[in-house]
C-alpha cells in the first residue's frame, strides 16, 4: 500500500493526458454479484436486518446499484441504506429501528480513507465496551472482503474495455481510481492480465477518488487534458473537484458505453473537442439512469 500511495504521490506524467478509471461497475461487471451475493447478505447477517430482510435488500440495491449514491464506499453506503429503512412507512409499520451507530457516522464524516487500515487503527484505540459499533462495522466490512474473496470469480472486464486501454496507452497515462479495497483490484486486475496498463491501482485505503486524482495529476497535466471515467455521479465529483472532464459509462449499457469510448469518445477528447457540448450531452444521457428518489417513494 506504501508503494501505491508513493507513485500516486511521486507520478510523474510520461504522457500529455491522463485517464483516470473507476473499477467496479466500469471495467468490471462486478457490481451485481458484489453487492447482491457478498454485501447485502452479509449486512443482513451481521447487522440484524433479517427481520425486514425484503425491504433491506431492496434498499441496498438501490443504494449501491440503482441510484445517483451507486459507488459510494461502503460505510456511508450502509448509513444510508439505514436511514432509507429508518424512513420507510412499511418498515416503520413493522416496528423495526436500524440499528444506533453514532461513533461510525462520526468517523464517515471526519475519516478521508475509508477503508479497513483506517477503522482498524480507530478500533485499536478504542474499546469494543464503549464504541461497539465501530468494531461491529470493522467485522461486517472484513466478512464482506471474504465473501468477495470466495464468491467473485473469472468475472471479465466489458467488452471494448482492453481494447480502450490499448489505444489510451499510447497517449495517455492511466490510473485505476476506485473504493474498493486494494487486494481486491489488484487481484481482479492482475486476473484479467490488464495490470500493465496503470502506472498505479489506487483503492479505498489510499483516500477518495478525489484525493487519488489530485495526488497523481493536480498541477501536472492540464485540466483539459485530464478524463475521469466512471459508472457514479460520485466518479463525476471526483473529475470535477479536480477540473477534470468525465465520461461516463452508462448502468446497464456499459458495453455500448465502452465501445463508444473506444470508437469515439477518446478521439474527441485528445482532439481537445469533448469539453462543452460533448461532455455535456454524455453526462445528460447519464443523469438520466440513476435516480434520487426511491421506487417506494414514486
Amino acid at each position: 500500500m506504501t508503494d501505491a500511495l508513493d507513485r500516486l504521490k511521486n507520478h510523474t506524467p510520461t504522457k500529455e493526458f491522463f485517464v483516470a478509471i473507476d473499477s467496479d461497475g466500469c471495467a468490471f461487471d462486478t457490481m451485481e454479484i458484489k453487492q447482491k451475493e457478498c454485501f447485502i447478505p452479509t449486512h443482513c447477517k451481521m447487522w440484524g436486518l433479517q427481520p425486514v430482510a425484503k425491504y433491506a435488500r431492496m434498499a441496498a440495491e438501490f443504494v449501491n446499484l440503482y441510484s445517483k449514491w451507486r459507488g459510494i464506499n461502503r460505510f456511508p453506503a450502509m448509513l444510508k441504506v439505514f436511514d432509507l429503512l429508518d424512513d420507510w412507512d412499511k418498515v416503520r409499520e413493522r416496528g423495526f429501528k436500524s440499528p444506533e451507530v453514532p461513533n461510525l457516522r462520526r468517523w464517515v464524516e471526519t475519516e478521508s480513507k475509508l477503508g479497513n487500515p483506517a477503522l482498524e487503527a480507530y478500533c485499536s484505540e478504542h474499546s469494543e465496551t464503549d464504541e461497539p459499533d465501530m468494531h461491529q462495522a470493522l467485522r461486517w466490512s472484513k466478512a464482506v472482503n471474504a465473501a468477495v474473496a470466495d464468491i467473485v470469480r473469472d468475472v471479465p472486464p466489458f467488452p471494448y474495455v482492453r481494447e480502450s486501454l490499448e489505444k489510451a496507452k499510447e497517449v495517455a497515462d492511466i490510473l485505476v481510481c476506485s473504493a474498493t479495497p486494494q487486494e481486491a483490484l489488484i487481484r481482479e486486475w492482475k486476473e484479467h492480465d490488464i495490470a500493465g496498463y496503470p502506472f498505479c491501482i489506487a483503492g479505498q485505503e489510499l483516500g477518495s477518488k478525489a484525493e487519488h486524482i489530485k495526488m497523481a495529476a493536480a498541477g501536472k497535466y492540464d485540466q483539459s487534458k485530464m478524463l475521469m471515467i466512471g459508472d457514479a455521479p460520485g466518479d463525476m465529483k471526483a473529475a470535477k473537484a479536480n477540473g477534470a472532464l468525465f465520461y461516463p459509462i452508462n448502468p446497464g449499457d456499459e458495453e455500448k458505453s465502452w465501445k463508444r469510448f473506444h470508437d469515439e469518445a477518446l478521439d474527441v477528447f485528445l482532439a481537445a473537442d469533448y469539453a462543452g457540448e460533448y461532455e455535456t450531452k454524455v453526462i445528460a444521457e447519464f443523469d438520466a439512469y440513476l435516480p434520487e428518489t426511491p421506487p417506494w417513494k414514486r
